[in-house]
């Protein structure tokens, strides 16, 4: 299977093999792809902490918080299904929005206009400087697919990892079998 150029919407999916501590076994979304840079977040690393002890805005909301990577880690950035809801969005890929008015999905969440099912909230994100992600994907740190709202909204943060390699199915699928380290074999 042919690798897909990054670009806003792709999954980053890590190498077994990757040793990078802060990107071990993770799936990144990436939201934006320029030549000057990329971002996205982490999908599948829960944060030690829930929103409502990190934003006071948030009391009683006690929300999951993904660490969305390690740059910024003192910003809280959102991923949302909800465009006709939350003002201010920009659609990544089909359903799925990044941003818009925080304190407006905050309110929307409190009064149960909309579920915890369909926004993640991140901690941080990933960034790669100019021709850094493209050296990776090169060096075969990343495999690439499309993102698909199944896989960025997973309840399961265990299971997105192994889920994005079964859908790109044949060789990709053997991969979810291998250990972190093979010489331990």
């Amino acid at each position: 299977m042919t690798q897909i150029l990054p670009a806003a919407g792709t999954l980053l999916i890590a190498d077994p093999f990757l040793k990078d501590p802060n990107f071990m076994r993770t799936v990144v979304f990436l939201c934006e792809h320029q030549e000057e840079g990329s971002f996205g977040f982490v999908l599948n690393r829960l944060y030690d902490f829930t929103l409502d002890q990190l934003m006071a805005s948030a009391e009683g909301m006690p929300l999951p918080v993904y660490y969305g990577g390690p740059v910024q880690v003192d910003t809280i950035h959102f991923l949302h299904q909800y465009p006709d809801l939350i003002p201010g969005g920009f659609e990544v890929a089909e359903g799925i929005y990044w941003g818009g008015d925080f304190e407006t999905a905050v309110q929307l969440l409190r009064d149960n206009e909309i579920t915890p099912r369909g926004i993640r909230f991140f901690i941080g994100y990933s960034g790669w400087s100019e021709g850094q992600l493209l050296n990776e994907l090169k060096e075969k740190s990343w495999i690439t697919s499309k993102g698909n709202q199944r896989l960025v909204f997973e309840i399961d943060q265990n299971a997105i990892w192994k889920e994005a390699l079964k859908d790109l199915g044949g060789e990709y699928e053997q991969l979810i079998n291998y250990p972190i380290d093979p010489q331990l074999n």
